[in-house]
């Protein structure tokens, strides 16, 4: 099975790259509804596919099809996303037997009816106008994709501190779909809505890379010389981890897929992308130096943890449970070490995604 499922350019790093306008998201053209396809990977999301759908089929823009793309789940999905196909004939549940994510999306893509996809993750909900605005952007100005903000939504005491971490400069750095508050081009859009034939003259997803490869698509679609879109008024609440530790096993997964992403492209690469492996080289290095120079090793240590409890008391304000706030320090260094872990990991050759 090829890593790119439809054909690729020969060498996308090399591709064109003209200039194109970045004309602000403004009233939506006068144009009749095109049908467009939104994309939903599952693999076990009994608990929140069902408020996931709700929220997409209550759009107001009606032309829709929605599919389901299931990488063999075990628990009860399957069966509730049947229960919307029954009822609602806009909704297709498509299997994945690659189980993937970037398999999931190719998949969708040997199925969508549309010229438009819109991808929706399963633990998260859009607003009813989220496709509408999607479509006053994506078929004009030659856009490579649209996306908007990730904002992230928890139910439990560590998962509202994670939450807080996701939404501070500490923890995720100036990341525009974070903190992002005009339409710009951008660098990369989570949960990305792209033109069918793009993707497919890209070649798909790359299923070699099951974590970050919406990165490195979204890297290939501005190497082909298409820009992306981040519109703040579309805006994705996303569920996120519930606990510390899956919080940090999901960096750590993520810092894998990072470390493929730059062996396969190493321009793409920015400062923000490196900070990570360069903390937990320097962690790793002060806990070697601690029996014999501790001072020096209190120098690289001491300046993060201040930074850690700075940056939770700078965050802890925003949250109204008090029992969040002694996690913040925790979700910050988890996510982290996390994500600097599995960059060396990877890059050693130790671990995939």
């Amino acid at each position: 099975m090829a890593r790119l499922r439809h054909r690729a350019a020969d060498d996308p790093d090399a591709a064109r790259q003209a200039p194109l306008s970045t004309g602000a998201a403004g009233a939506r053209p006068e144009r009749s509804e095109e049908l467009v396809s939104v994309v939903i990977p599952t693999l076990n999301e009994e608990r929140s596919i069902s408020t996931c759908l709700d929220s997409v089929l209550a759009q107001s823009w009606r032309e829709m099809e929605v599919l389901v793309v299931d990488g063999g789940s075990t628990d009860a999905t399957c069966d509730l996303v049947a229960a919307y196909v029954a009822v609602d004939q806009r909704v297709r549940l498509v299997h994945n037997p690659r189980r993937t994510q970037p398999a999931a999306m190719n998949t969708a893509l040997d199925h969508v009816r549309s010229p438009w996809m819109v991808r929706v993750d399963a633990h998260s909900t859009v607003p009813a106008d989220y496709v509408e605005r999607v479509m006053e952007n994506l078929p004009t100005g030659d856009w490579g994709g649209v996306g908007g903000r990730k904002d992230g939504v928890a139910t439990s005491v560590q998962g509202r501190a994670i939450a807080a971490a996701l939404g501070s400069k500490f923890g995720v750095g100036n990341s525009t779909y974070h903190h992002g508050t005009e339409p710009q081009p951008v660098d990369h859009i989570p949960f990305g809505a792209y033109p069918v034939d793009v993707a497919r003259e890209l070649g798909g997803w790359d299923e070699a890379i099951s974590a970050n490869e919406d990165f490195e698509f979204d890297y290939r679609v501005r190497q082909s010389g298409r820009q992306l879109l981040f519109d703040p008024r579309l805006v994705i609440f996303w569920e996120t981890r519930q606990t510390v530790a899956d919080f940090f096993q999901q960096y750590r997964r993520y810092g894998r897929g990072k470390a493929l992403v730059l062996r396969k492209h190493p321009n793409s690469a920015s400062p923000r992308h490196l900070i990570p492996a360069a903390l937990v080289a320097a962690l790793a290095a002060a806990l070697v130096a601690a029996p014999v120079r501790p001072r020096w090793a209190l120098a690289i240590v001491g300046p993060y943890v201040g930074g850690l409890l700075g940056a939770s008391a700078a965050v802890a304000p925003n949250l109204s449970v008090r029992e969040s706030r002694r996690w913040l320090p925790m979700a910050f260094a988890a996510m982290h070490v996390g994500y600097g872990m599995g960059f060396w990991e990877s890059l050693l050759g130790r671990r995939k995604p």
